[in-house]
């Protein structure tokens, strides 16, 4: 948890320095992957994925949002409906860990000094770079050929209310288009393993965060709802 916080104070060091309405908090689900393993399912979170959140909200529809989020993904060939995948039998684990930043919409407005209840859907975008086990798969098993770094596209849709005056509540599911086709061992990049290529290479990998959101607002009026 100290670690936790540390990273939160180094990623977020402009928190208490803006008059603007903020948001803190964490988000709490599951994790799911899409690729050349497995099930093709897109939304079937299966491993706990957790991280820590901060919005800067700009306006009752926009925010600033920048989190960090980590959790397992895997996939076994034995869960897919597909008749060739099944009777391959890979299966692979990996790691992730991301850093994400981007824009917040909300649909409705959305304005937090506003102590009624509301609600709203909303949508996320940007950028995130994301840590993770560079794989191969040789005889069945799945080995780690090494770590690396990528980027992944987010795209995140939810819907939100704000439970009291302080708190707010979210439900979301955010896909990750990655810049990656090697979550599970199916492209490694060195060529010495180009024999142990699976799958279509054409197309990348996708990751899946799935859960609920919940943060704490605090800071001074800002200028959207000053009378």
């Amino acid at each position: 948890m100290k670690k936790i916080f540390n990273l939160l104070l180094c990623f977020f060091p402009f928190i208490t320095l803006q008059a603007q309405i903020n948001e803190i908090g964490v988000f709490l689900g599951g994790s799911n992957y899409v690729g050349d393993v497995g099930s093709t399912t897109y939304i079937a979170p299966e491993k706990l994925a957790f991280g820590i959140l901060y919005k800067w909200n700009k306006s009752p529809r926009h925010s600033y949002r920048f989190s960090y989020t980590q959790s397992k993904i895997s996939a076994n060939d034995l869960d897919s409906k597909e008749t060739s995948r099944n009777r391959r039998g890979f299966r692979f684990d990996n790691d992730i860990k991301e850093l994400s930043a981007g824009l917040e919409f909300n649909f409705f407005d959305f304005n937090l000094h506003d102590e009624k209840p509301k609600i709203t859907p909303y949508i996320y975008s940007g950028l995130s770079v994301f840590r993770y086990n560079e794989l191969y798969i040789t005889s069945g098993q799945t080995k780690i050929d090494q770590k690396s770094t990528s980027l992944a596209i987010p795209i995140t849709l939810g819907i939100k209310s704000n439970i009291n005056r302080d708190f707010v509540l979210g439900l979301e599911v955010g896909a990750r288009y990655t810049f990656t086709d090697n979550l599970d061992g199916s492209n490694p990049k060195n060529d010495f393993m180009a024999g142990n290529r699976f799958g279509n290479l054409n197309n990348n990998d996708w990751y899946v965060f799935s859960g609920l959101t919940l943060t704490y607002t605090f800071g001074e009026k800002p200028c959207y709802c000053a009378e």
